[in-house]
């Protein structure tokens, strides 16, 4: 070989390694993923996943300008309660969707369709049937405080709220020798109501949902003239005080499924989300921004979450809203084992990005002995309007507390929280 040609051959050689792409990496729990090696680490993967398939465009995009970071941490099986399970393998055969009405007949308790796939009939609507009545909180959700935390891009926290929740399901009860209580017509009764500052105390809702496509019943009270109000029954569109959350956002979807004039199944993929919350999320000893350790209120925005993210399967389902709605779409990501949303993507009526919805799940004991699955944060950010309302449960929030019936979730606590 002459000595032009032995060049010609390692240049060609060395151009050829120098093209080819470098191989991926698995990387390990504790890994960050952020603005600086995001590009860097979409080929790598974790848990056999590409981190590019890991990730919704939306988290990318946040990733990339709006500072959020993503910690790995391995996956880990979700323990549902046993009665929930239980009921869902006694009941589920029993039911039917009405594709006419939109409604589903049959049902009594736990999970209507546990065994929808991408090819089922009408599976995005039996998806969001499932979430509307089998969301793994067992007959009742007993929140005696949780905080809102609104949040400046450039201020940082502005204000601290503390609220009461309490949602008494009649219908879908688990673990008792019937499956509803009262006349059949009504599926939960709800309170939220805020405890503090002392100037909004009193102001919240008290709402009936119905076993039915009926809008709900829904009544304030009025500081003002010591009086409660009975509201018109688009109270579900509305926003929730001063927060940026609407009523019909409260775990991310809060409406009756025949609300909303169609979903659509985009399909089922994996992602990162946060399943098992391992970071405190009140810690009621802290002061200052230390108190609540699962948001980073030190740096700017200061409303991004810290927690650690596993791969999890879901569907992703996007909710079409009606006319009078603010939104135009929600697109929502809810795990393929149960029927809890992880996150959604919110758009404004021009099509535009608007609103991202980050729920942090946790699974907590029942006061029963049975578990149940609660959500220990939740981000609500407006990036048009450059602001975020985080919700934070403390630790005295319960599941299926003894001894209340449905007398005791009435519009005379709301009145009386008032001028407690």
């Amino acid at each position: 070989m002459t000595i032009t040609k032995y060049l010609s051959a390692a240049l060609l050689s060395v151009s050829a390694f120098a093209a080819a792409p470098a191989l991926a990496a698995e990387l390990s729990a504790g890994d960050t993923l952020n603005a600086g090696n995001l590009d860097s680490h979409l080929q790598d993967t974790f848990e056999g996943h590409d981190i590019d398939s890991l990730l919704t465009d939306v988290q990318k995009r946040l990733i990339r300008e709006q500072g959020l970071v993503i910690t790995l941490k391995h996956s880990e099986p979700v323990k549902l309660g046993k009665d929930y399970l239980a009921a869902t393998e006694k009941y589920s055969g029993g039911v039917s969707y009405d594709a006419d009405t939109r409604l589903m007949k049959g049902w009594k308790a736990g999970m209507p369709f546990p065994d929808v796939t991408e090819d089922t009939p009408h599976a995005a609507e039996k998806l969001v049937w499932n979430h509307h009545v089998a969301q793994p909180t067992k007959n009742f959700q007993d929140y005696p405080k949780f905080a809102y935390l609104f949040v400046d891009d450039k201020r940082g926290l502005e204000r601290r709220q503390e609220w009461v929740f309490k949602r008494f399901y009649t219908k879908g009860r688990l673990g008792e020798e019937s499956t509803e209580i009262g006349d059949g017509d009504t599926l939960f009764k709800q309170l939220l109501y805020a405890t503090y500052p002392n100037d909004i105390r009193g102001l919240g809702l008290f709402t009936v949902r119905y076993d039915g496509p009926q809008l709900d019943d829904s009544w304030a009270y009025l500081k003002s003239v010591r009086r409660t109000r009975r509201l018109s029954g688009g109270t579900w569109m509305d926003p929730i005080g001063g927060t940026d959350q609407l009523n019909d956002d409260i775990e991310i979807f809060n409406a009756h499924p025949t609300w909303y004039p169609e979903y659509k199944l985009l399909g089922k993929r994996t992602v990162l989300a946060v399943a098992h919350s391992s970071v405190k999320a009140w810690d009621q000893g802290a002061k200052g921004n230390a108190e609540f350790p699962v948001v980073d209120l030190e740096q700017s925005p200061h409303w991004n979450p810290l927690d650690k993210w596993e791969p999890r399967e879901v569907w992703v389902i996007e909710a079409i809203a009606p006319p009078e709605h603010p939104y135009s779409k929600k697109i929502m990501y809810m795990d393929t084992q149960f029927p809890r949303f992880y996150m959604a993507d919110v758009y404004d009526k021009k099509g535009e990005f608007w609103k991202w919805f980050n729920y942090h799940l946790k699974t907590i004991q029942t006061e029963d002995g049975d578990t149940g699955i609660v959500s220990s944060a939740g981000f609500t950010i407006d990036y048009q309007r450059r602001h975020a309302t985080i919700f934070i449960l403390s630790p005295e929030a319960r599941l299926n507390t003894p001894g209340v019936d449905p007398g005791d979730i009435s519009l005379r606590e709301l009145e009386q929280a008032a001028v407690r």
